[in-house]
């Protein structure tokens, strides 16, 4: 392996603020990048060797890229699979595996995984087109509430919607998507799986995921997650099974409903660094960015138990707010033991574009907790 101070090259499509935090373990080594995003401002171009513009969605485009590196990775689902999977076929080392990211870039296949592999998740109909799902409705076939969600390019809370009315549909895109049951959640939780090209698996402790209560987005992440040690093997003998059943390498962020009746199911999942680990790089002894970059080069998983306990606060622009960034009272937060501010270079923020986030580390989690909401309170990202 000649990856450390050598001539190997690691491949990154994306270079998004994970693209960027995946760099930190490649300079941390010494290791080659190159990264492709379509943004010539990408948070990720700053901190490799080599920054490309182009088209994730693009054949051509990440033929071209993949074809000069040895080890290609991703920090976004949306890139082009029949591209990675002629990669493949070259030679190149793609992980995950271009087939793995075919099936979870598309959430009906991904649905249908669940089914065919017998993992517990939410009731569900496929329709191919919102006009579709609208005639479902109208014949009493599909009854309310329910969640729409799009076939393809749902990122972030994007592509994901309560409906409770037939006016909730006039939103949404008109194509491919799914109804799918509303979930009487008591919880959500997740639980992150990386696993190696010889089939070595770790899993990071499950946590809890609070969300923003309109914009569909986790607010605040907790680790430990506050449930029983029983109901966390749980989780986590599920997550295995996930991630058994795709054979992905790499990371696989496994989120999942706890509903109030006291059952587990899989709502969906990621193949790469994902918002509910980023509190691994102060309070883990590996982070979920170094676990990924162990795993695509088939080195030995790290420790992922946690030193201290953590809860992440996600920054996103406040409402009312588009334009050039201003962090308001940041000096003042930083003043607080514990506290571990991560800007990601993005000059111009909009209502709830992720900006950044916080992690708060502290032996006890209930602490953390409300020096979370207080950082959260205190903290605005707004418009200069």
């Amino acid at each position: 392996m000649r990856f450390f101070s050598g001539s190997e090259t690691i491949g990154i499509l994306g270079g998004g603020q994970l693209g960027k935090m995946l760099l930190t373990t490649t300079r941390q080594w010494d290791i080659t990048t190159k990264v492709m995003d379509p943004s010539d401002k990408a948070p990720g171009r700053i901190a490799c060797n080599t920054f490309v513009v182009g088209d994730l969605m693009d054949y051509d485009k990440v033929m071209e890229f993949g074809k000069n590196v040895d080890v290609l990775t991703i920090e976004i689902e949306n890139v082009n699979t029949d591209a990675l999977a002629a990669l493949e076929e070259k030679g190149v080392k793609v992980y995950p595996q271009a087939s793995v990211l075919k099936t979870i870039q598309n959430k009906c296949k991904q649905k249908q995984f669940y089914k065919s592999n017998h993992i517990p998740t939410a009731a569900f109909e496929l329709f191919d087109s919102k006009d579709a799902l609208k005639d479902a409705v109208g014949k009493g076939a599909v009854s309310f509430p329910f969640v729409w969600k799009s076939e393809a390019m749902g990122y972030d809370g994007y592509g994901v919607q309560i409906v409770r009315s037939i006016s909730d549909l006039e939103s949404v895109s008109k194509g491919a998507c799914m109804a799918e049951g509303l979930v009487a959640i008591d919880k959500e939780l997740g639980v992150i799986v990386c696993r190696s090209p010889k089939g070595e698996s770790v899993c990071y402790p499950c946590v809890e995921m609070e969300f923003h209560p309109t914009a569909n987005q986790v607010e605040y992440v907790l680790s430990p997650a506050r449930i029983s040690k029983t109901l966390e093997k749980k989780a986590t003998d599920l997550a295995l099974l996930v991630s058994q059943s795709y054979k992905h390498v790499g990371l696989l962020a496994v989120e999942l409903f706890l509903t109030q009746e006291g059952e587990l199911i899989v709502n969906e999942v990621a193949p790469r660094p994902h918002n509910s680990g980023h509190y691994s790089i102060e309070a883990s002894y590996t982070s979920q960015f170094e676990q990924h970059i162990r795993a695509i080069l088939d080195l030995p998983l790290g420790n992922t138990e946690n030193k201290v306990a953590g809860v992440m606060v996600n920054l996103v622009g406040k409402e009312g707010h588009k334009g050039p960034v201003h962090y308001k009272n940041l000096e003042d937060i930083l003043a607080i033991e514990g506290v571990n501010p991560h800007i990601y270079g993005k000059k111009e923020t909009r209502p709830f574009r992720k900006m950044g986030h916080i992690t708060i580390v502290n032996k006890n989690l209930d602490t953390a907790r409300e020096i979370a909401e207080h950082v959260k309170e205190t903290i605005e990202v707004i418009t200069k």
